[in-house]
């Protein structure tokens, strides 16, 4: 009988110990995508401006004397100008200057209203497309080349560790907007459709989530944040509750704003009540650059 129950006790503990480890490997193959995606071509490493247009003709190039300036010797000096009137953007490329957009050169074409996606305008390994912030319109400048990319060495996490994986209710609330203010201090109202409500350590806390697609999206601060983890907070996504209301919240999964990476980045900030009191050491640590964002 003591030899049964040391058995059974011995293929339990196996079986936990299995399950621990393909937990582990998930959190590892989230984490090797999640870096994929930060070096992409759309990723936010290889950012290097956020030029924010005025009314009317801008100029653009690695010349002092455009509107805009894009550092850089290898951009032409004079690449064209951005004219911005009655809500949309052309851009004009100068004589010589071969920019083109779906592989497709242009010389001239309105890159921007409020009823289509912008395109993608490409020179050489450079790309920029038009971003709009509320009432500002904004050029998001990349370089596939950006020396940002080779200097990238990955990004400190804490151990994965299944306390961090925790059920949450979706508790309703009247209210369905949220207030979100980012880093320009622009605020707007999401949707949202609660408050999730969970325990660690026997203490219940609150996040109010952002319906986003599919998906809850969560902007989250803790004790960490400024110390071990990126001072404005985290972020961090969970699945819509199930038919009970609960879903999984995995702060093992909690990840850096795009602000962590690049200067040139509009990052939405987490809302004061997100702010939670205790530390999270889960998920992704404050990235360091060998010599700071770009």
């Amino acid at each position: 009988m003591i030899c049964l129950l040391a058995g059974s006790i011995i293929q339990l503990n196996s079986i936990m110990a299995q399950t621990i480890t393909a937990y582990k490997q998930e959190i590892d193959n989230w984490h090797k995508q999640r870096v994929a995606s930060l070096l992409a071509p759309n990723g936010w490493v290889n950012l290097e401006g956020l030029f924010w247009l005025s009314p009317g003709k801008n100029s653009f190039g690695s010349d002092e004397g455009n509107d805009l300036v894009y550092h850089n010797p290898a951009f032409p000096k004079q690449a064209g100008y951005f004219v911005w009137e009655n809500g949309t953007v052309t851009w004009t490329s100068n004589n010589g200057i071969k920019v083109s957009i779906f592989d497709s050169a242009i010389t001239s074409a309105q890159i921007f209203d409020e009823t289509k996606k912008a395109p993608l305008l490409a020179l050489g390994s450079f790309r920029w497309n038009i971003i709009k912030r509320d009432d500002r319109i904004g050029v998001r400048f990349r370089n596939l080349e950006s020396p940002a990319l080779k200097k990238f060495k990955g990004i400190e996490r804490f151990d994965v560790q299944e306390q961090w994986r925790v059920t949450a209710h979706l508790e309703p609330v009247s209210q369905s907007s949220l207030l979100i203010t980012n880093v320009l201090g622009q605020t707007n109202a999401e949707s949202t459709p609660g408050k999730l409500v969970f325990t660690i350590g026997n203490e219940t806390y609150r996040l109010d989530p952002i319906t986003e697609d599919d998906q809850l999206f969560i902007l989250f601060g803790d004790a960490t944040s400024g110390k071990q983890t990126y001072p404005s907070g985290r972020f961090l996504y969970a699945n819509k509750p199930d038919a009970n209301g609960n879903t999984i919240l995995d702060f093992n999964k909690a990840y850096n704003p795009p602000c962590a990476f690049s200067n040139y980045a509009t990052c939405p900030l987490p809302p004061r009540q997100n702010i939670l009191p205790i530390a999270i050491t889960a998920g992704e640590k404050d990235y360091h650059s060998e010599e700071g964002k770009h």
